[in-house]
């Protein structure tokens, strides 16, 4: 008996790659990807003639705050509400040397934030917030003042002046176990 020689049928894959390239689209397209964001701080630019500030006797341009792992709010050793945060951040940085117990001016205060290792992160972006805001009604206020306008208002000059004014100096210091 005779064999039959047939070969066997290939499979025609010519349009493979175009498939594989569409489900590669389908996916890029339908996968979502979570990016973490943080807090958007801008770091000082580093002036090869500007000297290190001497913190030393400058006590009183220091406003510590302290988040504890509890996420209780201490500040200046004293415990406060997350609600009067942005009063006495505003108190402290526009003394303008009036109140010997607060800071000299704007332009020297210095808030210096500690968190501990146990602070929740929604405690810490409510700091973060209210001391931001301090800053921005203290921004905001200067600008009407000066020039009857809110300070996002203000033509880029005007806002770099203003921001020369009060400059946004918070220290985060690494978090604590206290």
């Amino acid at each position: 008996m005779a064999r039959n020689k047939r070969s066997t049928p290939e499979i025609n894959a010519g349009s493979m790659a175009d498939i594989a390239f569409l489900l590669l689209i389908f996916f890029l397209v339908t996968t979502t990807m979570d990016v973490d964001t943080g807090i958007a701080r801008k770091l000082p630019v580093l002036d090869d003639t500007q000297q290190p500030e001497d913190m030393q006797g400058n006590a009183r341009n220091i406003y510590e705050v302290y988040v504890n792992k509890t996420d209780k709010l201490l500040v200046e050793d004293e415990e406060m509400d997350i609600e009067d945060l942005r009063n006495g951040a505003k108190e402290f940085l526009n003394n303008h040397g009036k109140n010997p117990a607060l800071s000299d001016s704007p332009d020297k205060a210095i808030i210096s934030l500690v968190n501990s290792r146990g602070t929740s992160y929604e405690m810490y972006i409510a700091v973060q917030n209210e001391l931001t805001a301090a800053y921005n009604e203290l921004r905001d206020d200067e600008a009407i003042r000066k020039y009857s306008l809110n300070y996002t208002e203000l033509p880029k000059d005007k806002q770099k002046e203003i921001r020369k004014m009060y400059p946004m100096k918070i220290s985060e210091a690494p978090p604590g176990e206290f």
